[in-house]
């Protein structure tokens, strides 16, 4: 490693520059309060410390399930519940697992049944900064409403819920002896609310999962530590991150700011973004088409122009997030940047066979870039030093069950 202590290019600190913490606009009832790991929150629940990051901003949080340790920790005990799926196989962590960043490292995610979901699971760590939740949904922007999907959806079956035993899954739960102990936890969780203190819902259940995939927030890793002066970056990490915030590579358009991702608000944003992007992965029928039914925001909106179209997702942790893209259908950041540099994927046979460099959706950015073999080792290199590993293994944000669950 490189003992230098040269700071980076002005560019970087443009682009990640630390956020000033201001009003918490977002959150219902309570105020908040610095304290020496981050800002608290203080609300009719109690105090809740997010222990923020250097640089990053207060999250957006809404009025009707504010942040409290009590939430926060119930919801951790239901993420990693297999008792919350119809046939007691499958939590939400099977999805997303904390050593990958909480995704699971398949191409495309595997319901409680077995069926192929047609999409990669997302990291949901920093979660709580996304404007959207999903690759291709624009309208899903709150976690208490994506979680329905999972929970509910039968298309692809994921977790399995339905009418038929949502009762008997709330069942089991309410007579819990384990460890969970769930009726005082929901009881301490949700006292202050209208409700029945103890009452042992789906409207609570989906409220404290909300609360403890907000909490999942990471931003100590090494790169994390050189911009504030903690760590080095060895000689091709930091060619590969003044490389990453140039006009040559020009990753910084999509993969920007403290979460390096183009779709971002908290509790100070005034105008909210959401951009999403056709990268020219595929032109199945050499007039931009994307194979069924992963064809983007045009699965929803039916507008030629959306065909292909997916959120960027953030970079932080990328290099345990593998398989990458929207369907898992790239294996490794090598291949990614090979994809990048030619300027979209060209796929010579089989059902997909199509010249995504040439569709006609693709977006503006997205244009043949000229990198060497050493230019994309020294991105790669970088790319690995966002991995915080800190978020892998704080119990935090552990499996509080036994192996055996």
């Amino acid at each position: 490693m490189s003992t230098r202590s040269r700071r980076p290019a002005a560019r970087v600190f443009a682009l990640l520059a630390p956020l000033v913490l201001v009003a918490l606009g977002g959150c219902g009832g309570g105020g908040t309060q610095v304290t020496n790991t981050g800002t608290t929150v203080v609300t009719e629940q109690g105090s809740y410390d997010w222990r923020l990051p250097a640089g990053f901003p207060v999250p957006a949080t809404p009025a009707d399930n504010p942040m409290s340790t009590a939430r926060e920790e119930l919801g951790r005990f239901l993420f990693y519940d297999t008792r919350l799926s119809g046939n007691g196989q499958q939590s939400c962590a099977s999805c997303h697992q904390q050593d990958k960043a909480f995704t699971d490292g398949l191409a495309t995610a595997v319901g409680s049944t077995g069926q192929a979901h047609p999409r990669n699971s997302q990291s949901i760590v920093n979660v709580a900064y996304n404007t959207t939740l999903t690759w291709a949904n624009p309208s899903l922007s709150e976690l208490e409403a994506q979680a329905l999907v999972p929970i509910f959806g039968d298309s692809p079956i994921e977790l399995g819920v339905n009418d038929l035993n949502r009762e008997q899954i709330l069942d089991r739960l309410r007579s819990d002896t384990r460890i969970s102990d769930y009726p005082r936890r929901f009881t301490t969780a949700f006292s202050a609310d209208a409700a029945p203190a103890s009452a042992i819902s789906w409207t609570n259940i989906i409220k404290a999962i909300a609360v403890f995939q907000r909490g999942l927030i990471g931003g100590d890793s090494r790169f994390d530590r050189f911009m504030q002066g903690r760590a080095f970056l060895s000689a091709a990490e930091e060619r590969g991150m003044n490389l990453f915030n140039s006009e040559q590579a020009e990753c910084f358009h999509c993969h920007t700011g403290f979460n390096f991702n183009d779709q971002v608000r908290h509790a100070a944003t005034k105008v909210v973004e959401t951009p999403f992007h056709n990268t020219g992965l595929y032109n199945i029928d050499g007039l931009g088409g994307f194979p069924f039914p992963n064809r983007g925001v045009y699965e929803l909106s039916g507008k030629p122009e959306d065909m292909g179209k997916f959120r960027a997702p953030s970079l932080r942790n990328v290099a345990v997030t593998a398989p990458y893209m929207h369907d898992g259908s790239v294996g490794t950041l090598e291949e990614v940047l090979d994809f990048y540099a030619a300027g979209g994927r060209l796929i010579t046979a089989g059902p997909h066979a199509g010249d995504g460099r040439l569709n006609p959706y693709k977006d503006g950015l997205i244009q043949r870039i000229n990198l060497t073999e050493q230019d994309k080792a020294d991105l790669v290199a970088f790319l690995r030093t966002l991995t915080d590993d800190d978020i892998l293994t704080n119990p935090r944000y552990a499996n509080p069950f036994p192996a055996a669950n």
